[in-house]
Order: C-alpha cells, then structure tokens, then sequence
C-alpha cells in the first residue's frame, strides 16, 4: 500500500504554519481583545482512501473579520459578505451584545452629545449601527499566510510526493527482485 508520508507531513506543516501565523496577525493587529477567535482557529489533515482533506475551522465572524463585510451604505468585502438591509432586528441585537462585549473588555464607552459616558450597552449598540452602515473593513489575518504558504506548499508538496513514490518503487522493486 502506497503511503505518502512525507507529502502529508508537508501538509502538515502546511496547516500548522497557517494557523501559528494567521494567530499571531490577530496579536499584532490588536483583534485578539478576548482571545476567543484565536482559540477557535484550527485545522485538520484528513487521510481518506482515495484523498487528502485539509480543512480550516473558526468562529464564523473570524471569516467576517478576514474578508470584511460590505454596510448598507458603505464598504468592501472580499467575499460579498453584506448586511442586506437597515432593518435586522435580530442581527442587531447579536452585534450590540457582542459589541458590548468587546468593549467591555478594552474597558472603552463612548460618549453622547453632552460628553456623558453611555452604557455598555449603549454603546454597543452604536458601534453596532456604524459596522450596519458603513461595514468591516477587510483584515486579511488569516488569507494572507494561508495564500504564502500554499505557495510554499506548492514548491515543496511535489517534491515530498516524488520521495514517497520513489520509496515505494524501491519496495516493489525490493520485493519482487529479492534473491
């Protein structure tokens, strides 16, 4: 039986080095205030009879935050994420919870017209309303090393293979000519 072990430890390598770089884009651009979305990140290599699966997994507003998401008046997404209209009661009371949340966290209120702290909660609300309308700007903390190290993944990947496929001619050459 052909097995490729040094292409999948490629692939291996391949997912870790994705997953240890796009944690470490979210400590430097400061998006990592509760550690949630760094914790959530992982990956799996899966060897089936017929394939190889590499799957990347995380909290669905880590995709939101890497590809951005478009507001209903304004902003860009890389993957057409987009609030469709100013009127998601529901999505609204998710982003003023989570909002809140986070700035709890970062221990951060704004402020009204008269220069008073608001709430918690409102302010998360506010921020929620100004993500609705003008959207999450694109980070890319997860796109970019994933892109570099496919790239690298490709130089190496064929390489690992032809290593596996000439241990395993040297076995049937070994088994069938021994003397």
């Amino acid at each position: 039986m052909f097995e490729n072990k040094r292409f999948q430890a490629a692939l291996r390598d391949f997912e870790k080095e994705v997953v240890n770089s796009a944690k470490a884009n979210l400590r430097k651009r400061n998006k990592n205030v509760t550690g949630e979305l760094s914790d959530s990140i992982d990956s799996e290599v899966s060897v089936m009879k017929n394939s190889i699966r590499v799957f990347f997994e995380m909290d669905l507003y880590g995709w939101f935050q890497d590809q951005g998401v478009k507001g209903v008046k304004s902003g860009k997404s890389l993957s057409n994420f987009s609030y469709k209209s100013s009127s998601n009661v529901i999505g609204m009371e998710y982003h003023t919870k989570t909002f809140k949340k986070w700035l709890e966290a970062r221990r951060v209120q704004r402020r009204d017209k008269k220069g008073r702290f608001l709430s918690y909660e409102q302010s998360g609300y506010a921020m929620a309303t100004i993500v609705k309308n003008y959207g999450i700007k694109p980070s890319m903390f997860f796109t970019k090393p994933f892109n570099k190290a496919l790239k690298r993944l490709e130089e190496t990947a064929a390489n690992e293979l032809g290593f596996d496929l000439q241990d395993l001619l040297g076995n049937i050459i070994d088994e069938n000519f021994k003397k």
